[in-house]
């Protein structure tokens, strides 16, 4: 398989976890995604959840529609995001918040080194492919 179909595989892998994510911020998995809301967000924690999950929704959209010339400004879009929810991986941690499985100190540490790899993941599959002459 081509370096490129791969990309795009990965590109719209993410953008469907995305969507999927920001479904069930709204439905299904609603309260277990308010434990991950640090205390200091100034919002509701459920209108956080609400927000959170239609900005998914919408970058999983870009993800998977975006034109080529503007995929890698999507993926940076989609590395920030993984980035700005980071401080609430780290609040369901250090409160020891159990939601979606991740009901010990380990199993919530753990998770934070998962963010990293989605941060990879978005820039990965949208940078432009270099040209080898």
């Amino acid at each position: 398989m081509k370096e490129e179909n791969i990309k795009t595989a990965a590109r719209i892998l993410l953008g469907a976890g995305l969507i999927a994510a920001g479904i069930g911020h709204l439905t299904f998995a609603r309260k277990a995604f308010r434990a991950q809301v640090p205390n200091w967000v100034p919002l509701k924690k459920d209108d956080t959840v609400v927000y959170s999950g239609l900005v998914e929704i919408a970058l999983g959209t870009a993800l998977i529609t975006a034109s080529k010339q503007d995929e890698a400004l999507v993926g940076k879009i989609a590395a920030g995001l993984f980035i700005s929810v980071f401080p609430g991986n780290i609040a369901q941690f250090t409160h020891k918040r159990s939601a979606f499985g991740l009901n010990t100190d380990g199993r919530r540490f753990l998770r934070l080194f998962f963010q990293p790899v989605l941060v990879y993941w978005a820039l990965k599959s949208t940078q432009k492919s270099k040209i080898n002459l």
